[in-house]
């Protein structure tokens, strides 16, 4: 139990947990008593902040993720199709008694996201064959004993040119800066804002219409977490919160189109786009990554 200091407004759901509305509950009485913040997260918010036996389940398949990226980063090579990461991706999963999350999600036909070169997110495992000098973005989520962790990493296939060189490391760099504004009482805002100040610093530009998202017990989960913003805004950041930050930075312009498939987002100029992501737990004194590798 904490005393939770965002200023209520009238119309909310009581943080006592009476379940009334405010100005019907406690607005008169001086001095509300502690809140429990995980029932006025989710009452407010729909967040669910995840108690010490969830965040140890998501850590462990957080864990599994990042394996497999280390995997995928010793199998990635010119020549390659971006199907036979998928079926290394599926393996590897199966292998350690969990399942790959975005295998018919919604209707998504493989079980992992690759994403080269101009191709922002969401793209198809196919017969598109990896060139050197291509950069390529793989997305993994893993489900273990029913748990969500997520994360991603764009690589270099080969040896990079100038332009695929800046656009991963302004990707990676955005994530840094993301990731050193998540403290508790931050908000969601400031997020947005070191990404945005950092990247589009750089000259380059960033993704709107993809964001981050609460994760751990379901795949998405609240909050949103958008990849710009203004500090101070948005909802404000509290301990055992989880989200993921992953940050969409293209080399042009921010504007994006969906290809047939309703699937693949790529950049409307054809430019380089790259992307990095973790899953975080927000703690007593900043973020613990559940998805942990170096940036």
């Amino acid at each position: 139990m904490k005393q939770y200091d965002e200023k209520i407004g009238r119309n909310v759901v009581c943080p006592c947990g009476s379940g009334k509305k405010y100005k019907k509950c406690c607005i008169g009485k001086a001095g509300l008593q502690p809140v429990d913040l995980s029932q006025y997260y989710y009452k407010k918010h729909k967040i669910r902040l995840k108690q010490p036996e969830e965040i140890a389940g998501i850590r462990e398949a957080g864990k599994l993720v990042v394996d497999t990226l280390a995997m995928v980063a010793q199998a990635i090579r010119p020549g390659m199709k971006t199907d036979e990461l998928n079926t290394l991706v599926h393996e590897f999963t199966l292998r350690h008694n969990a399942r790959p999350a975005p295998l018919n999600y919604k209707g998504f036909p493989k079980s992992v996201c690759t994403s080269v070169n101009e191709v922002i997110c969401h793209g198809i495992p196919g017969e598109r064959i990896l060139l050197a000098g291509d950069i390529i973005n793989v997305d993994v989520t893993s489900i273990l004993n029913g748990f969500y962790a997520d994360a991603n990493k764009t690589f270099f296939v080969g040896t990079p040119g100038r332009d695929a060189q800046k656009i991963v490391n302004v990707a990676r760099e955005s994530l840094k800066a993301a990731l050193d504004a998540v403290r508790p009482g931050n908000t969601i805002g400031d997020i947005g804002f070191a990404i945005q100040q950092y990247a589009e610093g750089q000259g380059c530009s960033v993704v709107r219409e993809f964001v981050g998202h609460g994760i751990g017990c379901d795949f998405h989960e609240p909050p949103q977490v958008p990849h710009f913003g203004r500090k101070g805004e948005g909802i404000k950041l509290v301990p055992g919160m989880v989200f993921t930050v992953e940050p969409m930075i293209n080399l042009g312009k921010a504007h994006l189109r969906i290809l047939t498939d309703n699937w693949t987002a790529v950049t409307a100029d054809g430019s380089l786009s790259a992307q990095f992501e973790q899953t975080v737990l927000v703690t007593e004194t900043g973020y613990e990554s559940l998805t942990p590798f170096d940036l």
